[in-house]
C-alpha cells in the first residue's frame, strides 16, 4: 500500500493532468460531456443538535487585493456558505454537498490532486445531500460565528458533516473557499479574467516553500476579509490541514479570533522555518488537534515550539484516526469501503478506523468551554 499525501508532502496535482490543467477547464473537456451518472448515492450523518439548519451561499469580493493565483482577474473573490440554526421546515430542500458542475469537476480531479484512494469512478459525487436547508428561516437572536477553512487542494464543502453539527448545536459557521488554491470553486457568473464559472486548482507539485508561504497568507488575508465583509467580531476560527495552519496564524494576527482549533495542519513552512504563530506565547484559546495515523516529527518539532511557551493551547489526538478524518470522507469512506470502491487499507491510510462523530466532539467541546452558544 502506498502512503497517502499528506500536506507539505503531497503532490498537489499529479502527473500528466498538470498540463491539462494549466489551460483550463476546457482542456479537461467540458462538463456538459460528463457521462452518466454512476449508481452510487453517499450518505452524510444526520447532525444531533437540537436545531434544523439553514444554509445560504455568498459570493463575497475584496476589490483592495489581486488574486495572486490569476492576477488577470484583479480583485479576490470568495465564496463562503452560511449555516444557521433555523426554524424547521420540510418545504426548503437541502442543499447538496456539491452541485451539478462543480461535482464533475471534483469527480475528475479529486483522486489527482490528493485524494489518490478516491475512485475515479463508480460514485454519483452530485447526488450527496447535506442535513442543511436552503432558504429556512433562521432562528431570532445573535449567535458566536465559527469560520472553516478546509484543507489545501479541499473546498468548502468537504466540511459539511462539522459544520452542520455545530450550527444545529446553536453557532452560525461560515464555510470559505479559497478559490485558485481548493480543488474547485463554483461562481454565480463569470468575469472579465475568469471566463469560466468554476475555477480550478492552480498549485503543482513544484510547490516551494515561497508558494507555500503564498498559500497561507492568502488564507490568512481571506479569513480577515470575511470577518471585515460579515462585520463579525469575537469569533472562533477552525481548519483542517493547510487550514489549520492559517487559522493558527490568523488568531496570532487578529484580535478579532477569540479562539481557532487547528486540525493537523503544520506550523512551519517547507522550508522548516517556524511561522509566527509558533515563536512566541498565543494568547488566547488554540486546539492542536492531530490524529494518531498522521503524526511525524514535523508536528512534534512544530507544535511543542508553541507548546513550551506555555498560554492557552492543549494538544490533543484522535486514535486510530488518519488525516482526513476531519473532514466529510469520515463518514464517507466506509461507504466506499463497503461498496468494494475503496480497500480496508486505504479506507485506514485515508482517516482510519475512528468513529465518524469523533472530530465533531472534540471540536464542539472546545467551542463549547471558549466561545459558547
Amino acid at each position: 500500500m502506498t502512503d497517502i499525501p499528506g500536506p507539505g508532502r503531497r503532490t498537489f496535482v499529479a502527473g500528466g493532468v498538470a498540463t491539462a490543467l494549466s489551460l483550463g477547464p476546457a482542456a479537461l473537456h467540458p462538463p456538459a460531456a460528463a457521462a452518466a451518472s454512476p449508481d452510487l448515492v453517499l450518505d452524510l450523518p444526520a447532525p444531533t443538535g437540537p436545531h434544523a439548519v439553514g444554509a445560504e451561499v455568498r459570493h463575497l469580493v475584496d476589490r483592495t487585493r489581486n488574486d495572486p493565483w490569476a492576477p488577470e482577474i484583479g480583485v479576490r473573490e470568495l465564496i463562503v456558505t452560511v449555516l444557521r440554526p433555523a426554524r424547521p421546515s420540510g418545504r426548503h430542500p437541502r442543499m447538496p454537498q456539491l452541485t451539478p458542475e462543480a461535482a464533475v469537476w471534483f469527480g475528475r480531479l479529486a483522486h489527482l490532486i490528493h485524494h489518490p484512494y478516491l475512485p475515479a469512478a463508480g460514485v454519483d459525487w452530485a447526488a450527496t445531500l447535506t442535513h442543511a436547508r436552503t432558504g429556512a428561516a433562521p432562528l431570532p437572536g445573535r449567535r458566536p460565528t465559527l469560520l472553516y477553512s478546509p484543507g489545501g487542494g479541499d473546498s468548502r464543502t468537504t466540511g459539511s458533516v462539522l459544520a452542520t453539527e455545530l450550527a444545529s448545536h446553536g453557532w452560525t459557521v461560515v464555510l470559505v473557499d479559497h478559490p485558485g488554491d481548493a480543488g474547485q470553486v463554483e461562481f454565480p457568473d463569470v468575469r472579465p479574467g475568469r471566463p469560466d464559472r468554476v475555477r480550478i486548482t492552480a498549485l503543482r507539485p513544484d510547490m516551494d516553500a515561497a508558494t507555500f508561504r503564498t498559500l497561507i497568507g492568502t488564507r490568512v488575508a481571506d479569513l480577515r476579509f470575511v470577518l471585515d465583509a460579515l462585520r463579525l467580531e469575537n469569533v472562533g476560527l477552525y481548519g483542517h490541514s493547510a487550514g489549520g495552519t492559517a487559522v493558527a496564524q490568523a488568531l496570532h494576527e487578529d484580535r478579532r479570533v477569540a479562539a481557532a482549533a487547528n486540525l493537523e495542519g503544520y506550523l512551519d513552512g517547507l522550508d522548516g522555518e517556524l511561522l509566527p504563530v509558533a515563536r512566541q506565547r498565543p494568547g488566547r484559546p488554540l486546539l492542536l488537534a492531530g490524529t494518531d495515523g498522521f503524526r511525524d516529527a514535523r508536528f512534534d518539532r512544530s507544535w511543542s515550539a508553541l507548546l513550551a511557551h506555555g498560554g492557552p493551547a492543549a494538544r490533543r489526538e484522535l486514535a486510530h484516526a488518519n488525516h482526513w478524518a476531519f473532514t466529510d470522507y469520515a463518514a464517507l469512506a466506509p461507504q466506499l469501503h463497503r461498496a468494494g470502491l475503496m480497500t480496508a487499507g486505504q479506507r485506514t491510510g485515508m482517516v482510519g478506523t475512528v468513529h465518524p462523530r469523533a472530530a465533531a466532539r472534540l471540536v464542539r467541546s472546545f467551542f463549547a468551554r471558549h466561545l459558547p452558544v
